[in-house]
């Protein structure tokens, strides 16, 4: 009876919305100027209707401040693309601020993220110009396995809860989980695998994503030799 209920608990989530097995793929590159400053790039492509076609992409950056070890503020900026049928459908430009608060509990790292964005999208096929706010919060988690800190030739898990909100009609975006693992080569490469659930919410039905993610991330930094290295999650 408990198998017969897990599998009619299991069959009722999935039929709350439209499932895909999707891809996303990332590449990072952090530089840190000194303890105080860093920059950062990132480029993503994502198949998220199909995992055999890559229907998505974005290149995005900024500028970070280190106000202490538990408290840095961010400013960013990127370009997103949407493609329908191998052609683009949706462009986006987005500006957003956000702030990171971080606790460590021995070993474990916790980053409270709060990110406000404002995005500017033109409809390709239409010509439409539109904009929108939007607000995220997420909590991720950080555990080196076989070291007290990331540091080169380490193994690491980490994870992550993180809600999406809007001033339209649902209010309440998308929501997304992520868990994964990796390896922290040296003091300049790393490697994060893992899956991630997306759930987007919207009047005309939701959809669920499942989301095999694979990440390399480039860090140049001479600051510290003992830092503990911090490692780009999905974003």
């Amino acid at each position: 009876m408990k198998k017969l209920g897990f599998l009619f608990l299991f069959l009722g989530v999935f039929a709350l919305g439209q499932d895909h097995l999707s891809g996303f793929n990332m590449m990072s590159f952090t530089y840190k100027m000194d303890p105080k400053w860093m920059a950062y790039v990132e480029l993503q492509t994502r198949s998220r209707r199909d995992y055999t076609v890559i229907d998505y992409y974005e290149t995005k950056g900024g500028v970070g401040y280190n106000l202490n070890k538990k408290n840095q503020v961010f400013v960013g900026l990127g370009r997103y693309g949407t493609y329908e049928k191998m052609k683009i459908s949706q462009e986006e430009f987005r500006l957003w601020l956000q702030y990171t608060f971080t606790q460590r509990f021995g070993r474990l790292k916790l980053d409270h993220r709060g990110r406000a964005e404002h995005r500017f999208f033109y409809a390709s096929q239409t010509g439409e110009h539109t904009e929108a706010n939007r607000f995220r919060y997420r909590l991720s988690a950080t555990l080196p396995i076989n070291k007290d800190k990331v540091q080169e030739n380490t193994f690491f898990v980490n994870a992550f809860e993180e809600l999406f909100f809007g001033s339209k009609d649902p209010n309440f975006k998308r929501n997304r989980t992520f868990a994964g693992f990796g390896y922290q080569f040296n003091h300049s490469l790393s490697a994060t695998t893992g899956y991630m659930f997306q759930r987007e919410f919207s009047t005309k039905g939701n959809d669920n994503f499942h989301f095999l993610y694979f990440s390399l991330n480039f860090t140049l930094d001479s600051t510290d030799d003992e830092k503990d290295i911090v490692i780009p999650m999905v974003d």
